[in-house]
């Protein structure tokens, strides 16, 4: 069993949301708008509004780095708070993948800490599920969050840390 927690981020004061990207609908011409912010409480916040207007629909936010070799490692802990929406957390293994893998979790207005099996991670291309092996924890370089939920809302996430044990 292993004992070692491998930090992805940690959205303590020193932490910049800057490093963090926005990706709307945009890319494909429709109206969604995000920002992603520096929030009290050590948390960054990923907030906006979701329209479908013109094939729109979605917004999301990543982060990405160097290679992390995480073979060790079996499961994602993410701290979060949100507005009881559903959400998708995504991850690359290879910044230039144009798949992600992804799992969905509901959120809550309280913190709460979301696990998720690095195992169950299922790869996808534009909404859409790939006929492609489950998600092998090996490396990675790219993180991210989506909302997608096929109505226009206003979303909020507070993100303050994501680990992996």
């Amino acid at each position: 069993m292993n004992n070692d927690i491998l930090t992805l981020f940690d959205f303590s004061k020193n932490s910049n949301s800057q490093d963090w990207k926005i990706v709307n609908d945009g890319v494909m011409g429709g109206f969604s708008q995000a920002t992603i912010t520096n929030e009290v409480d050590d948390a960054i916040c990923f907030k906006g509004t979701i329209s479908l207007e013109n094939n729109g629909g979605f917004s999301s936010v990543r982060y990405r780095f160097s290679r992390k070799e995480i073979a060790k490692y079996t499961k994602l802990h993410i701290r979060v708070k949100g507005d009881g929406k559903r959400y998708q957390f995504r991850l690359k293994r290879s910044q230039s993948d144009r798949y992600a893998y992804i799992s969905h979790f509901e959120t809550s207005d309280v913190w709460q800490t979301i696990t998720i099996s690095l195992k169950e991670l299922y790869p996808t291309f534009k909404g859409r599920k790939l006929e492609m092996d489950m998600y092998s924890p090996d490396y990675l370089e790219e993180i991210g969050f989506l909302i997608a939920n096929k109505k226009t809302e206003e979303f909020k996430l507070l993100l303050s840390s994501l680990t992996l044990t």
